[in-house]
């Protein structure tokens, strides 16, 4: 996919870099996030809590000042090396006029998030062609095992991620064939619904699209996505890759969201695969967006270059 820039590349992690933990969007319990330092001090990494990380205001993690004055000063410090978003929740969105964006320009690092910050991602990849990771919240380390595992390997290490699809994963039969190439962008579908139109909407043209949600009947996914497809979106597309959909309950409707994913993309024309285990299920694989990818529906996987350099 042709971009107005070149591509920034963070460097990779290693032992006695300085990590900040931020919480850009929804609050998070202290708990979780002394969680998360142990964790990464097992790495040996040197993490920081930064001074507003557990504020609190109704749905937001403090005022939108105090969020996006911690995120501006981790991205500001040479010192730091990646910056973790404690969680998702909402509230990115009212913040990404205000990042510094000539700050990552200027050092370039790693952004770790997922769900809300998809936001963030996508206005760093327009506005710097910033590389990032959509991977676990720092909250979601507290849980270990391929939490963990996955997240460590996208921060430290050089090497490609490959995502198989998974048949355990309620998506895993929303797929075509054929292969496609592109760099890897997008997240969770809600999100991506709503930045369209503004300053903070990356370019699909020739783009990979991951898309995830979770909480969303099938109703609702089938409006995200003609939404979408209304804006012209998923023509310019080289290919998507479906993670992890789940839906908060059925009612009377029998369809479930893999049938409208299936329904409305399998038509398109491109290689479409589903069963990836990335987004709010039990597993969230770490992946690079703004890297290079193949998407291969022939062989069921998702291959994306690493984030880092």
């Amino acid at each position: 996919m042709p971009v107005s820039r070149p591509i920034l590349t963070p460097n990779v992690l290693r032992a006695g870099d300085a990590v900040a933990l931020v919480s850009p969007a929804g609050p998070v319990a202290e708990a979780r996030v002394q969680a998360a330092v142990r964790e990464l001090t097992s790495w040996g990494l040197r993490p920081r809590i930064y001074p507003h990380a557990l504020d609190a205001d109704h749905f937001l993690a403090g005022s939108d000042a105090h969020r996006v004055c911690d995120l501006n000063d981790a991205l500001a410090d040479p010192d730091i090396r990646a910056v973790l978003c404690n969680r998702g929740g909402y509230g990115v969105q009212r913040i990404l006029e205000h990042v510094d964006y000539d700050a990552v320009r200027r050092d370039p690092k790693l952004v770790v998030g997922f769900s809300d910050i998809t936001a963030l991602h996508g206005a760093l990849w327009r506005h710097t062609g910033l590389v990032t990771v959509h991977g676990p919240v720092a909250a979601q380390l507290e849980r270990g095992g391929i939490f963990a595992s996955t997240l460590k390997h996208a921060l430290m290490s050089n090497e490609p991620t490959v995502v198989p699809a998974d048949r355990s994963e309620p998506t895993f039969s929303v797929r075509t064939s054929g292969v496609a190439e592109g760099i890897l962008l997008g997240g969770n579908l809600s999100m991506l619904s709503t930045c369209v139109g503004t300053p903070f909407m990356p370019d699909l043209e020739g783009a990979i699209l991951l898309i995830e949600d979770v909480g969303e009947m099938a109703y609702r996914v089938d409006r995200l996505l003609t939404h979408l497809g209304n804006c012209g979106l998923l023509k310019a597309l080289a290919g998507i890759a479906v993670g992890q959909f789940s839906e908060p309950g059925h009612g009377n409707n029998a369809i479930r969201p893999p049938a409208v994913l299936l329904e409305r993309l399998g038509n398109l024309g491109i290689p479409l695969l589903g069963g990836l285990s990335i987004g709010h299920g039990d597993r969230n694989l770490a992946v690079a967006l703004g890297s290079r990818a193949t998407l291969d529906a022939n062989a069921g996987t998702l291959t994306v270059a690493s984030a880092t350099r």
